[in-house]
């Protein structure tokens, strides 16, 4: 959607009802407890963390099946052994609910009008797309959101003048039916962007509705005789109509006047538009616009309850259509405001407050509350209901928001596709496209080559490429081994193939440093240690250390899966404590180790 002020809204968060809920209001135990015990990765020696047990001696009761525990028992039995027993559960459960495509995937956004041209008219379009998914499938992203597809007077396509046709300049709906069997051939899931909360001014239905007062379709549309108040950040949402005396609801502009979810028949208008494209074009889900302005209730206009009873409905439909199904939203607003939208509404939402910690921390070189917000919604909710990213759409791109440092860009990739959740990565953030507003200058082509249209179209591109694009494009950087887009595919291969960066657990870890940041992702059988230089200077002899627990006793090789020098051996304590361990003699500014830990 278009540029927005955030929605400051704040209130408890609902927690979903299958995620993991602590025994202990202590964060440092809590932490420590419920990440510790895994197995050697060696064949020989896994362990399956489901094995693991109270010893009978200090068992309260004759059961040995897997429960949390409480902070007296931790200190009764010791943490390692407890710790397996608290993150069983926690692990099996993620593997039961979880989408078995969403296991260490990543998402890629793509705006069709600027991916690829086929037919040389300067519009990218859906052939173009499919001819460049192999690009993508190189990439190794698992699911594509695409950009609004449907038929709409602007360029953006965030206004649908008809929900059941593709866009033409696009191509036809048979090219779109196309594209989904050349995607799900590659194992691809594909989500389309539906804007539910407004249409088109130019649709059928507002057209009517507009020069009608006698027409069913007045009550799809708020209207009014005098302006009923600002919208919900303040600005102008009641528009005069063109046609009599008379306003209309538009919380974004007077191009999309807001569709009344009040009225019965625009609810079940949403759940068809919603079948067609899940059951008639073979979709795997959504990306929902703007979901918290979807119903207005007298002075409330963002988050209402009816906002949440329609999505909980709307979700049920979708599910009962396609029952696997993934649907994201944009609730732009901090994890406060964010929370209320589950357990029950939609899958997953992205996670605002995320981006701005990762962006901030690189910019800034200063580790302090990187890992606050990911380690607050792994503590809520499951991971693949959640959606971390550094950029989209609507925002400075990322490249030029770090100040067209190609250094920060591949510690900001490196972190984002180390940390938790289902992550997001916008059309050339992976060459390091730059990037500032208007709108379409955020949305340029993407660059593919170093010639005359970019090789994006042999036409007049819609929109004139990045200054840079002659340097900063697919072909020369697929020549340099150690080129942001080939970081960009190394990282996310390691997401895919590694356990634990696929669907390991979180636990920070304390550095010598302010500059360094340093966290573990945990699973009962792998463990990766992350070490991230933020800072512009190098570091030299960093300790890390942690809390009881953090590792099963033993000595650990640490095996750089960058390719860089490998880590000092790693020994653990029998309380599981990693005391003073430097990985490296230096580590170079913004540079990432990413280890993985084999213990011997």
């Amino acid at each position: 959607m278009r540029s927005i002020p955030r929605d400051s809204r704040t209130g408890a968060g609902n927690h979903d009802s299958s995620a993991p809920v602590s025994t202990s209001t202590d964060s440092s135990v809590r932490h420590s407890l419920g990440r510790a015990g895994f197995a050697s990765s060696r064949p020989t020696r896994n362990v399956p963390i489901s094995s693991c047990i109270l010893p009978p001696s200090s068992s309260p009761s004759s059961t040995t099946t897997p429960q949390p525990v409480s902070i007296s028992r931790a200190a009764l039995v010791g943490p390692v052994l407890l710790a397996c027993v608290w993150l069983a559960p926690l692990e099996a459960q993620r593997a039961a609910v979880a989408p078995a495509w969403t296991r260490g995937a990543v998402c890629y956004e793509v705006f069709v009008r600027s991916f690829y041209d086929s037919n040389g008219d300067g519009i990218g379009d859906l052939k173009g797309l499919i001819e460049k998914l192999d690009y993508i499938d190189k990439l190794g992203a698992s699911c594509i959101w695409l950009m609004p597809v449907a038929a709409s007077p602007s360029y953006h396509g965030y206004d649908v003048s008809d929900y059941y046709n593709v866009e033409p300049a696009y191509g036809t709906n048979d090219d779109f039916k196309r594209l989904m069997k050349e995607a799900h051939r590659r194992g691809s899931v594909v989500l389309v962007d539906l804007v539910l909360n407004h249409s088109s001014s130019e649709h059928p239905y507002f057209q009517a509705a507009l020069h009608d007062t006698t027409s069913p379709y007045r009550a799809w549309y708020r209207f009014s005789r005098t302006p009923l108040g600002k919208g919900p950040w303040g600005g102008e949402a009641w528009h005069r109509s063109p046609v009599r005396d008379e306003y209309y609801y538009g919380v974004f502009w007077s191009g999309m006047p807001d569709l009344n979810y009040q009225t019965p028949a625009v609810r079940d208008e949403a759940k068809h538009i919603a079948t067609f494209w899940l059951r008639d074009m073979d979709v795997d889900g959504f990306r929902l616009d703007a979901v918290p302005y979807v119903v207005e209730e007298g002075t409330c206009l963002a988050g209402c309850p009816g906002t949440h009873a329609f999505l909980r409905e709307y979700a049920a439909h979708v599910r009962s259509v396609k029952r696997d199904a993934y649907t994201v939203g944009e609730v732009w607003a901090n994890i406060d405001a964010m929370l209320p939208y589950y357990p029950d509404q939609l899958t997953s939402y992205f996670a605002f407050e995320l981006s701005d910690s990762l962006l901030s921390a690189v910019r800034s070189g200063s580790a302090t509350g990187l890992l606050t917000g990911f380690l607050r919604l792994q503590d809520t909710l499951p991971a693949y209901r959640w959606s971390p990213f550094l950029t989209n759409h609507d925002q400075t791109r990322t490249l030029t928001a770090l100040g067209g440092d190609v250094g920060r860009a591949k510690l900001a990739a490196t972190l984002l596709l180390t940390l938790p959740g289902l992550p997001f990565v916008y059309y050339g953030e992976e060459i390091g496209m730059t990037g500032d507003k208007p709108d379409e200058r955020l949305r340029t082509p993407m660059q593919w080559s170093p010639r005359s249209g970019v090789g994006f179209t042999t036409g007049k591109p819609w929109e004139a490429p990045q200054a840079d694009s002659l340097t900063t494009n697919v072909a020369v950087e697929n020549r340099d081994p150690k080129s942001l887009l080939n970081l960009y595919r190394q990282l996310i291969d390691l997401r895919k193939q590694n356990e634990a960066l696929a669907t390991g657990t979180l636990l920070p870890l304390s550095t010598s440093s302010a500059q360094v940041a340093a966290y573990l992702r945990r699973t009962s059988r792998r463990a990766v240690l992350v070490v991230a230089n933020l800072g512009g200077a190098a570091v030299s002899a960093v300790a890390i250390g942690s809390a009881n627990g953090a590792l099963p006793p033993g000595a650990y090789s640490p095996r750089n899966l960058l390719g860089g020098p490998n880590g000092t051996t790693l020994r653990v304590g029998a309380d599981g404590r990693i005391r003073e361990y430097v990985p490296a003699a230096a580590i170079a500014p913004r540079e990432s180790l990413v280890l993985d830990l084999e213990r011997r």
